[in-house]
């Protein structure tokens, strides 16, 4: 018997990063995880940054994210992210010299800086990164 599966779409202003059926879906929530299976009960739930971790015939994947929505409803699963990128597709290199600009905007003490900003910006670059571990 063939498992059951939900249709998952993650889009972002530019693109649209994926539209498959998966068995699995687990996003970052802002108030924690939140894990859907097929049949789910609807729900929509703003996203922080962080990984979206996806179950597809018996394989995991996963996907950076910063922040977003999510909408589930009727073994749909849609996400309306920010920004979005599947590991394969990070570049290291453009994510560490990202990361190394937020921590050189932080360190510095220059009233100028919005390090709130600056914040994300690391937060972004740190997930990104994580993906590829």
């Amino acid at each position: 018997m063939a498992e059951s599966t939900q249709r998952l779409d993650i889009v972002t202003p530019e693109r649209k990063v994926l539209s498959e059926d998966v068995r699995f879906v687990v996003v970052p929530g802002a108030a924690g995880e939140l894990g859907f299976l097929p049949e789910h009960t609807p729900l929509v739930s703003a996203l922080k940054i962080g990984t979206v971790r996806v179950q597809q015939e018996g394989k995991e994947f996963k996907i950076a994210i910063s922040g977003g929505f999510v909408e589930v409803k009727n073994s749909r699963v849609v996400i309306l992210a920010d920004a979005a990128e599947r590991a394969d597709q990070v570049d290291k290199n453009r994510a560490e010299a990202a990361k190394a600009r937020a921590e050189q905007r932080i360190a510095s003490s220059s009233h100028d800086i919005d390090l709130a900003r600056a914040e994300l910006a690391l937060k972004r670059a740190l997930n990104r990164l994580k993906l590829m571990h």
